[in-house]
This record gives structure tokens, C-alpha cells and sequence, in this order.
């Protein structure tokens, strides 16, 4: 066995010190070293007291601690009164014993560290097993499992962070390292605070990253609040989201936080349909007021998707909305008209086209809610195909048994064909002045029309099979540029706003087409308006993005966003950078957008569809119904009986537009209007824009006529 050296040199101290306490008070009486042996056993003595008083723990150990100096003192007190040293006299006697007594107690030594044990001698060093962690102190009656345990002897040797408590460890279902830890403020009523990522990490030995802190909510059985703290660490689990990501983690990665493409969103779900060749992501907003604010190239640029216009859509709705991304694009498909799809439901409702989902797009023939005909606005360039939109709009309202009447400012093929199939058609500025003039006349003539049942008349009320005449769609096409001649515009002009404006409640619908909706072309703000609300318009290629966009917002009632048409549908293959270091050209590989167009629904609601294809080169008459539906025999009687039924391609006739010059007036003005009215049979007249200022209305009446004579005499 070893003994410690405080041991040897306390047993030491004792020996040599015991003859001291025997002979000095004999030898020297009076010497200090007595004196201070006295004032030792004193303190000796003041320790026994102190000691005895306390309430603490281990009050026998500190009087046995100051024990050796109260004997000392005794036996120096004892050996200076009796009269010699020797061992019958006790003075050496006592001091023996007293050094003995020391030698074997060792109160300083052996019990001035609490816990102390005597190291063993042992033999040469062995390898021995670790010894378990002994468990941390747990609260009284807390039946902790080994992971909280565990977790608590960690927290506790970190010193408390943020002055809490681990209650509990739970660790995630088929995960090693991840783990989540509820934690309480060690003082009852203090909340929690200083608490980082980082100082929970550190204990567990992970990236402050795979630390997430939550609130806890107040649950049955467990208080909750600003005391207690819920810390998720996912070191497994942010391994895999970094390495290979669900769809909700990428979203909320890279597209729902603060600087990702639509901030404040999350994913709803994702799906694939392959036989579309489409995926769609389905997202909503996490705070349910909040509006969706979208940056489709950045949503494109985190999913890994192409960012093209062409393949990837969005669709709003609410605070939801819809991202589908194509294989290739949807809008470059065609789909075939036929009468199937074209004949209008019970409520004059057909399919014009389809969206690039794939939903069928419906547009009126008539308007059912407000039991009246329909007007239509179709707007867009040269070969944008709004000829062929014409030939399923008129289809689908022949076979719902309407009158068509078409008129263009030139003549084309497309145009021609439709003629077959319709009750008229015109090519030119004055066949296209005659058929507003006639339809105007026919508000007139239905206004006065007796209906069978009880030989009164009444507004038109589309479907009712008591009404004695059909609905009529008047089409004007490229009507702007009609509007601007200089013989027939200002005609043109006025009679499509009256027909505009007093055309629904007698069964006249008016459908001009055109490259530009502005007023300054032709279109009236009062005529524009009466034509955005009771149409769906159409609005096909413009021209641009921003001139499509444009011409939309005009023809809605609120400011949404408008789909963009691009002049192609091309995708993006490559590498532009690499393509330019090697001066490659670009591909080739666009495909026309002709067909495609916005539609404005109810509310103002803008849709991209793609309209469905007419084919001329066939025969359309599978379209159209067998028969051409046409105006009654009382109609045209009446519309003859104005002089307004006739061949329309007729040059024009005396007085029609305007009164004759009295012969005998200015023979040099008086031949300028007769050759200017007898000129347009073809190319609609060849009157210029000076004699054209001085027209006046049509003569209806004797009254009329008198003013006419005078202003043209100056009488």
C-alpha cells in the first residue's frame, strides 16, 4: 500500500512536535512557545463552537478537523503543572499519546476534502472498459427515458444554455441523429431568451443550420408560452433535403422563401400527366389574405424547368395558383372544329377553343342572363386567324338558327367561302355602309313587328319560338380601317355605335373585327363600352406582347393580368453561350402562334386559349347547318319599302347617302357629286375628303328634304 505524502508529513509533524509538548512548559514556563500552543488550543476551541452552532451538514468532521489543537493545548497545560515529565509524573505519557492519537486520526489529512479515499498501490496499469457516463441529475419522480437522459447529461455539461431545461428527447422515426427536444426555463415563470441555433447545436455537435426553434403551444396536460421552447435537430434529414429534395422541400426551399419566385407560398401538390406530357404544381398561400406575387422565370429557374413562355404557365386564382409545365407547346396543337362542339347549349353557349390545360373555352351566341343578343369584339393582325375564328362564331350561330351578314373592306378568299354559307356577304367600304344601314333600319321594323300570339310587338327574347323573326349577327370586318374612308366613313362610324347601342333588344347582334380598339380608329368609348359588356372579346397576335396586353386591358373591366402571345412558339435548345463562343446561329424551330388568343370571360377574367380550326381547304358545310337561315318576308318587304334591299354591290344610287345638287346650282360642284356618287360601285365611290365634308344625312322626310334644298341653294 502507498501512503500519500500530506499523510507522511503530518505523521511527522505530530512526532516531532510531542517533546516539545512535553519539556517546554517544564523547561521554559514562560516561553512563547507555550503561549502560542494556548492561543492554537483557543482557536481549537472557537472552531468546536462555530462548528456546533452551524445547521449545515458534517459538523463532526470540523470538530475532529480542529481537534489536535484543543489537545495540544491540554497537554501543554497538564505538563506545565505536574511536577516532572517523567513517565510517572504524565507529561511524556500525555504527549505519547497525543502524537499516537494524530498519527492514526490525521484529521487534516484524511478529513479536510470531502470524498477523499486513499489511493491503492496497484501493478502495472491494465486496459479497463470505460466507465458509463453516470446518468445527470433528473428532477424527483421523473421517469426519463436513456435518450432524454442522455441528451440532459450534454445539455447540462454545455452549462444551461439560455438557463433551461431539457423535459424531453423524441427521436424521429428511422432517423439516427435527429431528434427533437422540448425545453423549459429552469425558473418557474421566466420566459426563455438568448436561445440560438447555435448554442443548441453546439452541445450535439451539429451546423446551427440543422437547428430549427419553434414556439410550443399550450396543450392539455402541458403548459405552453414564452417559458417553454421546442428545438427541432435534423442533421439526417438536411443531409438528404440538401442531397435529394421532395418537391414540398424544393419548394420551400427555393420558391417559397422570401427571395424565391413566389415568397410566401407553399406547395400543395405536384402531378404528372404523361399522356398529356404536362406537370403541374399546385400552391397556395401560407397566410390566406395574402395575393400570389409570381416571378415565373425564377419559379422556372428553381424547379430545374425551361424558362420559356411557351411550356410553362401560370394560372391565379384567389390565393391560389397553378404553374403548368409543358413537354412541348400546348397552344401549337390543333383542334378541329366541329358541329358537335359548335352547336350552342340551352344557354347559347358553345366551345370556341381550348386553354392549355386543355379546358374548353365557351363563348355566347346570345346572352341568356340578360335575355338579349350578343355582341362580339374580335381584334388582331394580319393572319392572326381571325377570319377562321369567324367561320366558328357564324357556324355556331347558324346552327342555333341566326342571320349572318358579312362585310369586309377587300375582298379575299377566306371571306368568299364564308359567303356560301351565310345570308350575305360584301367586300367593300359601301356594301359594309348598306348592311349597317339596314340593320339600323331593322331596329325600326322590329320595334313595330306584331308577334303571332297576340299581335303585339316585344323585345326580342332569345329561344322563344314565339318571336316572329331570327336573331342577327352583323360582322364587320377590319371595321377601323372602314371607318377612316373618305367617302362612306363617317356613315360607317355612326351607324355601327347606333347599332351598337340599339341593336340587343331587337335581336342585332354587331361583331366588328379589327387591328386596333382606340377611339381615334373608329371605336367610340360609348361603343367600346356597350361592346365589353355584353361580349367575350377576342383578342388575338397584336403585333407585341405589349400592344396585346394593351388592347385586352381596354376591353376589361379591371387591370388583371393579361396572358402574352409571343409572334412563335420556340424552345429553348442549348446553350446560348456556347452557341455564341462558337458562332453557331440559333435554332430554327418556331411555330406559329395564328389561332391563339385572349379571351376576356365574365369578371374581366383573361384566358390564352387556342381557337378552334376551320379548315377551308375542306368543305365547311359540315359546320354549317343545311339550310341558310334568312330574314322574313316581312323584313325584307319592309327594308324594301326604305330602299335599303337591293344588290348592296350597286354603285351608288341618287340620293342615297346624301341629296343630289340641284342641277341649276354650281355645275362644277353639282358634277363633282354625281361623279363621286355614281363611282363606288367596286372600290366603294370616288368621292374625295373635301367634296366629303359637306354631305348631309340621308333625306327621310319633306322636311328634311326643304333643308337640304335650302342649305344647297343658300336660299
Amino acid at each position: 500500500m502507498t501512503t500519500p505524502r500530506s499523510v507522511v508529513l503530518e505523521r511527522l509533524a505530530y512526532t516531532l512536535a510531542a517533546p516539545v509538548l512535553a519539556v517546554a512548559p517544564n523547561v521554559y514556563p514562560d516561553s512563547p512557545v507555550n503561549t502560542v500552543i494556548q492561543l492554537a488550543g483557543a482557536v481549537g476551541i472557537g472552531g468546536w463552537v462555530l462548528a456546533a452552532k452551524s445547521e449545515e451538514a458534517g459538523a463532526g468532521r470540523k470538530i475532529l478537523r480542529w481537534s489536535p489543537l484543543v489537545l495540544a493545548a491540554a497537554v501543554d497545560v497538564a505538563a506545565k503543572n505536574t511536577p516532572g515529565w517523567g513517565p510517572y509524573w504524565l507529561d511524556a505519557l500525555l504527549a505519547a499519546g497525543w502524537a499516537a492519537a494524530g498519527c492514526l486520526v490525521m484529521p487534516f489529512s484524511r478529513h479536510a476534502r470531502r470524498r477523499h479515499r486513499p489511493a491503492l498501490a496497484a501493478a502495472a496499469p491494465q486496459l479497463q472498459p470505460e466507465p458509463a457516463p453516470e446518468p445527470s441529475p433528473a428532477p424527483p419522480h421523473d421517469d426519463a427515458d436513456q435518450l432524454t437522459r442522455d441528451a440532459r447529461m450534454l445539455w447540462e455539461q454545455a452549462g444551461m444554455p439560455a438557463r433551461t431545461h431539457i423535459v424531453k428527447a423524441t427521436r424521429h422515426p428511422g432517423q439516427r441523429h435527429d431528434m427533437t427536444i422540448l425545453l423549459r426555463a429552469s425558473e418557474t415563470g421566466r420566459p426563455i431568451t438568448g436561445l440560438t441555433e447555435a448554442a443548441v447545436a453546439a452541445p450535439f455537435g451539429v451546423h446551427s443550420s440543422d437547428v430549427v426553434l419553434a414556439e410550443v403551444a399550450i396543450q392539455p396536460g402541458r403548459q405552453g408560452g414564452p417559458g417553454w421552447m421546442e428545438a427541432r435537430i435534423t442533421p439526417d434529414a438536411n443531409q438528404r433535403r440538401r442531397t435529394k429534395p421532395t418537391a414540398q422541400e424544393r419548394w420551400t426551399d427555393r420558391v417559397g422563401g422570401p427571395k424565391g419566385g413566389a415568397p410566401g407560398s407553399e406547395l400543395v401538390h405536384k402531378t404528372r400527366d404523361d399522356e398529356r406530357g404536362v406537370t403541374f404544381y399546385r400552391a397556395k398561400m401560407t397566410d390566406s389574405t395574402d395575393t400570389p406575387r409570381i416571378d415565373l422565370a425564377k419559379v422556372c429557374r428553381a424547379l430545374n424547368l425551361p424558362e420559356d413562355d411557351s411550356c410553362v404557365f401560370v394560372l391565379i386564382d384567389s390565393n391560389e395558383f397553378l404553374i403548368s409545365a409543358f413537354d412541348t407547346p400546348p397552344l401549337s396543337a390543333i383542334f378541329p372544329a366541329t358541329r358537335e362542339l359548335l352547336t350552342p347549349d340551352a344557354k347559347g353557349m358553345y366551345v370556341c377553343g381550348f386553354t392549355i390545360t386543355g379546358q374548353p373555352v365557351k363563348n355566347m351566341v346570345y346572352q341568356h342572363d340578360k335575355n338579349a343578343a350578343a355582341h362580339g369584339l374580335i381584334l388582331g393582325v394580319s393572319r392572326s386567324g381571325k377570319t377562321q375564328y369567324f367561320a366558328i362564331n357564324m357556324a355556331a350561330q347558324s346552327l342555333d338558327g341566326q342571320v349572318v351578314w358579312l362585310s369586309t373592306v377587300r375582298k379575299d378568299e377566306k371571306t368568299t367561302v364564308l359567303g356560301r354559307y351565310i345570308d350575305r356577304q360584301g367586300s367593300n367600304a359601301l356594301w359594309m355602309a348598306r348592311q349597317l344601314r339596314a340593320a339600323k333600319a331593322l331596329c325600326e321594323i322590329r320595334a313595330e313587328m306584331p308577334w303571332p300570339h297576340d299581335g303585339q310587338p316585344h323585345d326580342y327574347k332569345p329561344g322563344d319560338p314565339r318571336c316572329p323573326y331570327r336573331q342577327l349577327n352583323v360582322y364587320a370586318d377590319e371595321f377601323m380601317t372602314a371607318a377612316q374612308d373618305g367617302d362612306f366613313g363617317e356613315f360607317i362610324q355612326k351607324d355601327g355605335e347606333d347599332l351598337t347601342v340599339t341593336g340587343l333588344k331587337y335581336g342585332i347582334g354587331f361583331n366588328p373585327a379589327g387591328q386596333s380598339p382606340f377611339a381615334h380608329n373608329g371605336f367610340s368609348t360609348e361603343m367600346k363600352d356597350n361592346l365589353r359588356q355584353n361580349s367575350r372579346p377576342v383578342i388575338f397576335n397584336m403585333g407585341s406582347p405589349a400592344a396585346t396586353r394593351k388592347a385586352a386591358e381596354g376591353t376589361m373591366e379591371n387591370a388583371y393580368d393579361v396572358p402574352t402571345i409571343p409572334a412563335r412558339y420556340s424552345r429553348s435548345e442549348g446553350s446560348a453561350i456556347e452557341r455564341a463562343i462558337k458562332g453557331e446561329a440559333d435554332p430554327e424551330n418556331g411555330v406559329s402562334t395564328g389561332g391563339v388568343a385572349v379571351i376576356v370571360l365574365d369578371n374581366g377574367h383573361a384566358v390564352l386559349m387556342r381557337s378552334l380550326y376551320a379548315d377551308f381547304d375542306t368543305d365547311l358545310s359540315r359546320l354549317f347547318p343545311d339550310e341558310v337561315n334568312r330574314l322574313t318576308d316581312y323584313e325584307i318587304s319592309e327594308l324594301e319599302k326604305r330602299g335599303l334591299w337591293f344588290d348592296w354591290n350597286e354603285p351608288v344610287r341618287p340620293g342615297e347617302f346624301w341629296p343630289e345638287p340641284d342641277e341649276d346650282g354650281d355645275d362644277g360642284e353639282g358634277r363633282s357629286r354625281r361623279r363621286g356618287g355614281g363611282g363606288g360601285g367596286k372600290g366603294g365611290g370616288g368621292r374625295g375628303p373635301k367634296s366629303g365634308n359637306r354631305r348631309s344625312e340621308q333625306v327621310a322626310s319633306p322636311r328634311q328634304a326643304l333643308e337640304a334644298i335650302k342649305s344647297l341653294t343658300d336660299a
